[in-house]
């Protein structure tokens, strides 16, 4: 019993001495690290706050002058400085944290720090690295893309004599690999120390080879005529017209290798002015505007026509969001397909035995588009039922606005009428009494009012 009081007097005495050793040493430290506590290998021990932040400061101010150039095809395309990139150590915050040992919020916690850093029992080393701000180099990576990138271009072919020949080599595209030059950039800054002033880095880019080439013309397999889609385009404004021509000219000669989806979107590519494109009356956000291109969903939907004649499988269409005139100039509602970059798309598969050519003809006598699909035909049996149009409802009353942009007694008409319905019929490939593909395409059109804007200005 002796020795334990005994050991319990002697524990509590020792504490007692660590206290008052603590305490007696702890005004040595107010404001300042306690020692034993190390940066990167440097001792900070007995260091104030500002002492640990001016360290750092200064290095950073070395790294301002780091200058990294970037290269494509090793020629320099962009340079960016240390100060731009704000590469440095966060100096205010490597202080608090060398600061805060023997500072915990715990006692046990701030007890052990405090004994061990003055007993010299454990050494506290903190590792810490420089960092930057990459919001320069994303900015730089999305310009660089719209710049280097290229698609591939597939080759392109005709149907003559009953063969294909080819009017268009292939051609390679290239990609940027965006993540690789991020990650090489990372890797070069981290590595960057107060000594360096100059470093580079390459834009990698791969190649993308093209799906289609005239090396594969004769795994093609085409031998005939597949089916036609046509479409009446008559009242179409000349602007319409010419988008009409260019849009269909995108399709003209393209492949569509067996098993392959068809994206529209990605075959037409850009529409804008900058790519040749008119001015025309669009349906956007739900109203008829003038917008480029104008008369691309004439193209889409007689794509949608000559889809439906050869029993392709239709991945995703949509119906326009009200009846559109041009399109029921030689069909019923329903059989018009509505895009819009990137969405809505009009995508089909090719489940055929063969690959599938798309010939393109624009009759502008007689105001006609037609898309041909040549392949191979096989035994499928094609079901189109008759559509059945109902919930029909008149146009919505016209709407007059006043127009200070235009004099007065000048109207100007930039919506139209059209009545509301809804159509629906069922699409069926078969083929051995076994269903290829079966879809029931629905259309929902909404009654439309006309819009008028009045002059008021004098």
């Amino acid at each position: 019993m002796r020795w334990i009081i005994f050991a319990l007097t002697a524990a509590v005495i020792s504490i007692f001495l660590a206290i008052a050793l603590i305490i007696n040493e702890e005004h040595k430290f107010n404001n300042k690290i306690y020692p034993n506590v190390y940066i990167n290998e440097i001792d900070f021990g007995r260091k104030t706050k500002s002492e640990v932040k001016e360290y750092f400061n200064n290095l950073n101010s070395n790294f301002k002058k780091v200058r990294i150039d970037v290269l494509y095809k090793d020629a320099p395309v962009a340079s960016f400085s240390g100060q731009e990139l704000n590469i440095g150590y966060d100096a205010s915050g490597i202080a608090d944290r060398a600061y805060l040992i023997g500072r915990s919020s715990l006692f046990t916690s701030r007890l052990y720090q405090k004994l061990a850093t003055i007993f010299n029992w454990q050494k506290f080393n903190f590792t810490v690295y420089h960092d930057y701000d990459g919001t320069m180099l994303t900015e730089f990576i999305t310009e660089s893309k719209e710049k280097y990138d290229k698609p591939a271009k597939n080759a392109l072919f005709n149907f003559d004599n009953s063969r294909v020949v080819s009017f268009r080599q292939e051609e390679n595209g290239q990609q940027l690999e965006e993540d690789k030059f991020l990650n090489e950039l990372d890797k070069l800054i981290r590595g960057v120390d107060a000594n360096t002033e100059n470093v580079q880095v390459s834009l990698p880019v791969k190649i993308i080879q093209p799906e289609v080439t005239l090396a594969k013309a004769n795994e093609f397999g085409i031998e005939e005529l597949i089916a036609e889609g046509r479409s009446d385009f008559s009242h179409s404004i000349p602007e319409r017209i010419h988008n009409i021509i260019l849009a269909s000219s995108k399709f003209n000669g393209v492949l569509i290798p067996r098993g392959k989806i068809l994206s529209f979107n990605d075959t037409l590519g850009d529409v804008s002015s900058l790519t040749g494109y008119k001015p025309a009356y669009i349906i956007k956000s739900g109203k008829t505007v003038l917008g480029d291109g104008g008369g691309v969903c004439q193209a889409s939907t007689t794509l949608f026509r000559a889809a439906l004649n050869s029993g392709l499988a239709i991945i995703e269409r949509t119906a326009h969001a009200y009846r559109v005139g041009y399109y029921e100039n030689d069909s019923k509602p329903g059989f018009d397909a509505t895009v819009f970059a990137p969405s809505p798309d009009l995508k089909i598969e090719n489940n055929t035995p063969a690959s599938i050519l798309i010939q393109t003809e624009v009759d502008q006598e007689n105001n006609l588009l037609y898309f041909r699909f040549y392949g191979k035909k096989d035994n499928r049996k094609i079901e189109i039922s008759p559509v059945t149009i109902y919930d029909v409802v008149p146009p919505l009353p016209e709407i007059r606005q006043d127009d200070p942009t235009l004099k007065k007694g000048v109207v100007k008409q930039v919506d139209f009428p059209a009545w509301g319905a809804k159509a629906v019929f069922d699409y069926k490939v078969s083929m051995d009494d076994k269903t290829l593909f079966e879809k029931k395409f629905f259309s929902a059109y909404r009654p439309w009012q006309a819009v008028y804007l009045i002059g008021t200005a004098d």
